[in-house]
Parts: C-alpha cells; sequence; structure tokens
C-alpha cells in the first residue's frame, strides 16, 4: 500500500530533489533548463542556502515514499541572513559560480550575480517583514492543496519564532504563482525592485484562514 504524501522537515538527504525541484519551477515557474547553460545556478542562489543556513525553516513535501517533490525554505531574519549568505555560503559555490567580471551579458551570468550580491535581499522598505520564503513544487503536484499546506507549515514555525510578518519576491510573469499569493492571504509592498517583479507580505498570525 502506498503511503500519502506528507511535509516533513528537510533532511540533508533531500538536497539533489530540491535542487532538481527548483531548476524545473525557477523559469517563471517552469522549467529553466532550456534557458541556461548551467540552471545549477538557481538551487545554489535561491534554495540550498537556506537549508544550509536554517534548515529549521526548511520543510518538503514527501510523495509517500521518501522523494520530495516540493519545499519551502524561508529565513526568520533576512539581514542576519544577508550576512551569514556572504560569509559562510558564497565562498562554498562562487568557484563553480563566479560573478561576472562585468554587466551579465547571458542568463546565467544574470543569476550569479544575484548570487554574489545577497545584500541585495535588504530593502529598507522591507523591514517590517523581516523573514522572507521561496516555495515550490513540481507541476503534478500542484493545484492539489500541497502548497497550501507547506505555507502553512513554515508561517506557524515562524510565528512559534516569534517573527511577526513575512515576505517574498516573485516575477510578475508567474501569473499562477500570483494568484496562489493571492489566496493565501499576501498584499502587495512598495518597495524598489526591479520593475519585473513583485514584493508581497503578510503576517504570520491568522493561520486559520488559510
Amino acid at each position: 500500500m502506498t503511503a500519502s504524501p506528507v511535509i516533513r522537515p528537510y533532511r540533508p538527504g533531500d538536497r539533489p530533489a530540491l535542487d532538481d525541484i527548483c531548476v524545473r519551477t525557477a523559469y517563471d515557474g517552469g522549467d529553466s533548463r532550456p534557458f541556461y547553460r548551467d540552471p545549477g545556478v538557481f538551487p545554489v542562489t535561491f534554495a540550498a542556502p537556506y537549508a544550509h543556513l536554517e534548515p529549521e525553516l526548511a520543510f518538503v513535501l514527501d510523495d509517500g515514499a521518501g522523494r520530495a517533490v516540493g519545499y519551502v525554505v524561508g529565513t526568520a531574519d533576512t539581514p542576519r541572513f544577508a550576512e551569514r549568505f556572504r560569509t559562510e555560503w558564497l565562498p562554498l559555490v562562487a568557484e563553480r559560480y563566479p560573478e561576472p567580471s562585468g554587466p551579465p551579458t547571458t542568463p546565467d551570468e544574470t543569476i550569479a550575480l544575484l548570487l554574489h550580491h545577497p545584500e541585495r535581499m535588504v530593502v529598507p522598505e522591507l523591514a517590517a517583514y523581516p523573514a522572507h520564503l521561496h516555495i515550490d513544487l513540481l507541476p503534478e503536484w500542484q493545484g492539489r492543496g500541497h502548497g497550501r499546506e507547506l505555507m502553512r507549515t513554515l508561517l506557524a514555525a515562524l510565528r512559534g519564532g516569534g517573527v511577526p510578518s513575512v515576505h517574498l519576491v516573485m516575477a510578475n510573469a508567474n501569473k499562477p504563482a500570483r494568484a496562489f499569493y493571492d489566496r493565501m492571504g499576501f498584499h502587495e509592498i512598495d518597495a524598489p525592485l526591479d520593475a519585473s517583479v513583485t514584493c508581497l507580505g503578510r503576517s504570520t498570525g491568522d493561520l486559520d484562514r488559510l
């Protein structure tokens, strides 16, 4: 008998699946592999550092057979995370994904530039939303309520740690993601970011409505 899917804490053995999920959802919600020479730059920028630095805030959707098919990762303190990203994480991956020597000229270099500038995460207008998160599920696991449960799990963990609110940054082109975040009670935050993205936030409370 096949076990039911379950949300559980991230384990180090989930890292390959975490990377795969990120790569397959990184291009505006779709597969990044056709568009990037080495799409592994996505997980080392947007997924793996969270699981490495704050594993207590990393959760996966287990398909019931031990395989992670979705995840939510986050940090409780964005400025502190950006500092640790530079000092503890970046030295582990910088050699494989070097910083561009000038303005980015390829899609890979555009993401590598973000990797090498974690201070970009620290935006004064977001100070009231100290936590931030990333959530992704493989396409075949979307639309089945699992994203909602992943979000509830992380929000509850943040709330339990005394964190009042959280933000995220999403690509405007990812329309399904925006609809999901709207259902999760997120609202727009006016922040000076690139025009291709939108910043959303919400409190970590009132989880009964999710």
